[in-house]
């Protein structure tokens, strides 16, 4: 059974995104774990030295859990009739969000994490600390999804990339053929391209890409999609604005999401990202023999 690791800072985007997430693990049929980070003052370094009670650590520890309760039961009284429901189950834990993240994923099986956005669009938490250091550090396929995202099922799924790296695109678009497949829906292998780089090459290439990706995935629903734009966020926009219920990114040092995190590029699409994004980070590079 998978499990979908929901974070969850009980703010309405929060409660939003959980919602979301409970959604999708009725069409995966796939299990929902709730989970609220404990910050103790006393751990948080900015604080200085405070000496913080242990009744009040404590108290933390009770309302983050009747916090997570809570939101339990407004998943499940909001569920409608239609099977299966999702098992939920709660964790709240001590420390900083991606070190008790760590933790879980050490001991629990993990499919894909669950965030929420802030602000409208994407620059709420991918310009912030902890979902950057969620990729960074943590990995793991990651679902960022904004208030604005409608909770519907996913139809058609969007991979963009520039080809930069198809090795390890490929191994991606693996992945995410199985999930399309949980959710019988269509794959579009988007490419994101300027204009100066097409030529018989470039288009060749493309066409082995394809062939590679149709020989290593039999899987009926594959689509190439090609988006030519002098600007990648332009394309991007494009992209999200289109009919796609999901956009797919791989986040590797070199890729245009990176450009992306660290550029204000970002800050321009704020409040225009209507449909969730999931972030794979690059797979590592084979050890030296």
């Amino acid at each position: 059974m998978k499990q979908l690791l929901v974070l969850t800072d009980f703010s309405r985007a929060a409660i939003h995104a959980a919602q979301y997430a409970y959604s999708l693990a009725k069409q995966i049929q796939a299990n929902v774990i709730l989970f609220n980070a404990v910050i103790i003052p006393a751990e948080v370094p900015q604080m200085g030295l405070i000496v913080w009670p242990l009744e009040g650590s404590e108290a933390l520890v009770e309302e983050s859990e009747a916090e997570l309760e809570k939101l339990k039961l407004q998943l499940q009284i909001n569920d409608g009739k239609t099977l299966p429901h999702p098992a939920i189950s709660m964790i709240s834990k001590h420390g900083t969000l991606h070190h008790a993240v760590k933790e879980i994923l050490e001991e629990t099986s993990i499919d894909y994490m669950v965030i929420a956005t802030h602000r409208p669009g994407w620059s709420g938490l991918m310009l912030g600390d902890h979902t950057r250091t969620l990729i960074d550090e943590v990995g793991g396929p990651l679902f960022i999804v904004s208030p604005l995202v409608k909770i519907a099922p996913i139809r058609k799924i969007a991979f963009a990339t520039d080809f930069e790296n198809p090795d390890n695109d490929l191994q991606t678009i693996t992945k995410v053929i199985a999930l399309a497949g949980l959710l019988s829906a269509g794959v579009y292998i988007t490419q994101v391209y300027r204009e100066s780089e097409a030529s018989p090459d470039f288009y060749q290439a493309v066409q082995k890409i394809m062939l590679d990706i149709s020989c290593v995935n039999d899987y009926p629903k594959i689509h190439y999609k090609a988006i030519k734009n002098t600007d990648i966020k332009e394309g991007l926009r494009g992209l999200a604005s289109s009919d796609m219920d999901l956009l797919v990114l791989v986040h590797h040092s070199h890729s245009f999401l990176h450009r992306l995190i660290i550029g204000s590029l970002t800050q321009k699409l704020a409040g225009e990202v209507a449909i969730p994004l999931l972030v794979f980070r690059e797979a590592p590079a084979p050890p030296l023999i």
